[in-house]
């Protein structure tokens, strides 16, 4: 029995051919021919069950054969907000991490100690889409541009809002615990600093725009753990 292709074509239902990267990909690396099934993932819920109709070098027109509308695998909506690590390949490591277990918007913060403060948005999405397919999800989580931890914390934003820092001198509550007992629907937004974390002056910014400052448990974890480790307790406090 051969394996299921997925592919992602953000415009699924109207358009009528894969983008150009994923035809090369279906075409000359996979070597699909017509009749071929595929799964097409439009990234925002859906899944398009389709064959291919032509393939040629260069392009891949395909028949969607059925439409079938997925189902949310968890509740509320959840948001990790991080700054880059120096070495771009753990947070593209983050990245596909927290996509395979499930989360709805990622932003990347430009912090005071942060030792990256810029980063390849294109690149980036590419993890994002590459972990989305892999993992089969519905949908691909929001990357926001590069933002200034100060205008972040400003930014009104609903829900439970979290900053996870290692100061001792400033009071932190066990992130699960506070996650536990919640309404399930209701959105989650987490903070992880940069390797150097968060400055004191910034956690006290966040929380007196209404962060509470939590942490993660007894070990020190690197930035992009310290991402993921978050984005599990997310789910596993609301029993998913």
């Amino acid at each position: 029995m051969k394996e299921t292709r997925y592919f992602y074509v953000p415009d699924a239902a109207s358009a009528t051919e894969l983008p150009a990267d994923e035809a090369s990909h279906a075409v000359r690396v996979l070597r699909m021919k017509p009749g071929d099934e595929m799964v097409l993932m439009d990234g925002v819920g859906t899944f398009f069950k389709a064959e291919v109709a032509v393939a040629s070098p260069h392009h891949c027109v395909y028949r969607v054969v059925e439409e079938m509308p997925q189902l949310p695998q968890w509740h509320g909506r959840y948001h990790i907000a991080m700054a880059p690590t120096k070495l771009m390949d753990r947070t593209e490591w983050m990245l596909e991490k927290v996509t395979e277990i499930g989360v709805d918007e990622v932003s990347l913060l430009n912090c005071d100690n942060s030792e990256r403060r810029v980063a390849k948005p294109a690149r980036l999405e590419k993890i994002l889409v590459s972990a989305m397919k892999q993992s089969r999800k519905a949908w691909k989580p929001v990357l926001n541009d590069m933002a200034a931890f100060r205008k972040f914390v400003s930014e009104p934003r609903g829900g439970m809002k979290f900053i996870a820092h290692c100061y001792e001198e400033i009071p932190r509550t066990y992130l699960y615990d506070e996650l536990c007992g919640r309404d399930v629907s209701e959105a989650v937004t987490v903070l992880i600093g940069p390797e150097g974390d968060f400055t004191p002056d910034e956690v006290r910014m966040a929380v007196d725009a209404g962060y509470v400052p939590v942490h993660l448990g007894q070990s020190r974890l690197r930035t992009e753990t310290a991402a993921m480790v978050a984005v599990m307790m997310m789910h596993l406090s609301a029993g998913e």
